[in-house]
């Protein structure tokens, strides 16, 4: 008689999630998994099965499907409850979620974040003046004197969120995002974050400005059926979070990437390859996010011949299905910036599929592709300050990525 695959326990304190990922896609391309507190669920890994949960009809983002915590059964300070309860896009579906995604989406169409790439690239520039100043003995933290500012500036000036507030918002949303937290921290961590958007909100409501903030509190004064007061924390709280440490753990990760395979590197200088192949190549070899919380089938859901009960909550399994061997060949775990696009022009799901598809995705390729272009040209030689293997990693199984990012940053080439 077959038995059951023994459910994947994701560790709260993170670690590098690909061995896993390769020895649970062995087995299925859906895999039951336990979550912190012993609340059991589902991981969806494989790429063509999640592609098809990712869009399918079914499945529900909104968390009155989530059968446990309907149930009352989860508690106050469980450290994922923020990514089921917060209102906003990724919560949200159907009408609430066209309406919710209307109200920003403007701000983030190809043509308006081309617009931003003047702002990028003077922000990029600076901020490697900074890099090269924080180096002591040559060798600076890059995670923390580049890849987090440069896009939680450019979030922070399309939100209209002052620079006072960049730190304690990023230390918030590394504690909201974090999966091993204690429940008397992620309540307060959680609370503080509300307080400090509310603040932003009202200071935005007594002097708007040309940012997306003054724009949401706008609707919500005209019309209160189109944003309530709580959409409008959740919407900020989702923007900061997606709009930085997404694009964080990118830059960070390429450039590991590349400082691991310097042949790799060489193509690109070569004009074999581009810095936009190097940001999708990373995309699929190295997902900024690993496993992503929640969805919810809303009936019983055969799903490559695994059932997902209706009402379970469901990871979506990004960093595993982009070296799922099925989709992406018997070499999927090589980083190769050269490796032709799938015949169906999906390369990775990293950034999402269907309507919840990453609203923010082009200004996250823009953002990395300036960022690693101007950083080799300006550090030629940049590499590593300790081995890979001695880097601590994010204290998440959602994100995926360093805590620091040590690097010898070498000589600048003569101006």
């Amino acid at each position: 008689m077959e038995t059951s695959p023994e459910p994947h326990r994701p560790d709260p304190a993170g670690g590098c999630p690909h061995a896993d990922n390769a020895r649970l896609l062995a087995r299925g391309a859906v895999t039951p998994v336990v979550l912190p507190g012993g609340v059991e669920g589902m991981a969806v890994l494989g790429h063509d099965a999640l592609r098809e949960f990712l869009q399918h009809p079914e499945v529900a983002k909104d968390a009155r499907h989530f059968t446990e915590l309907r149930e009352g059964r989860i508690p106050a300070g469980w450290p994922l409850l923020t990514f089921a309860t917060v209102r906003g896009m990724t919560t949200a579906d159907g009408e609430d979620h066209r309406r919710l995604r209307g109200l920003v989406s403007r701000a983030f169409t190809p043509r308006r974040v081309e617009e931003l790439r003047p702002r990028v690239e003077e922000l990029t520039a600076t901020l490697l003046d900074g890099l090269e100043r924080a180096a002591v003995d040559g060798v600076a933290d890059l995670r923390r004197h580049f890849a987090l500012p440069l896009p939680m500036r450019v979030i922070s000036e399309l939100l209209g969120v002052d620079e006072e507030f960049h730190l304690r918002l990023h230390q918030l949303t590394s504690q909201v995002v974090a999966t091993g937290i204690e429940p008397a921290q992620a309540v307060a961590a959680n609370r503080e974050l509300v307080a400090v958007l509310a603040a932003v909100a009202a200071s935005r409501a007594e002097r708007p400005g040309d940012d997306l903030t003054s724009a949401l509190i706008a609707a919500r004064d005209e019309d209160g059926d189109r944003l309530g007061q709580e959409e409008l924390i959740g919407t900020l709280v989702l923007m900061i979070i997606a709009g930085h440490e997404t694009t964080l753990n990118l830059i960070t990760n390429a450039v590991r990437a590349l400082c691991g395979h310097r042949d790799q590197l060489d193509l690109v200088r070569g004009s074999v390859a581009s810095w936009a192949d190097v940001v999708e190549e990373t995309l699929r070899w190295d997902a900024p996010v690993s496993y992503f919380p929640f969805r919810y089938p809303v009936r019983d859901l055969d799903l490559g011949g695994t059932v997902i009960p209706a009402g379970t909550p469901v990871l979506a399994g990004y960093s595993a299905a982009g070296r799922d061997p099925a989709a992406h060949g018997p070499d999927a775990g090589r980083f190769d910036v050269t490796r032709p696009a799938r015949p169906d022009a999906v390369r990775s799901l990293s950034l999402g599929h269907g309507a919840h598809y990453c609203l923010g995705a082009p200004l996250a390729r823009l953002e990395a592709t300036v960022a690693l272009e101007r950083l080799f040209d300006r550090f030629p030689d940049l590499d590593l300050a300790v081995p890979e293997e001695d880097l601590a990693r994010e204290a998440s199984f959602v994100g995926n990525s360093v805590h620091t990012l040590p690097v010898r940053l070498g000589t600048s080439p003569p101006v």
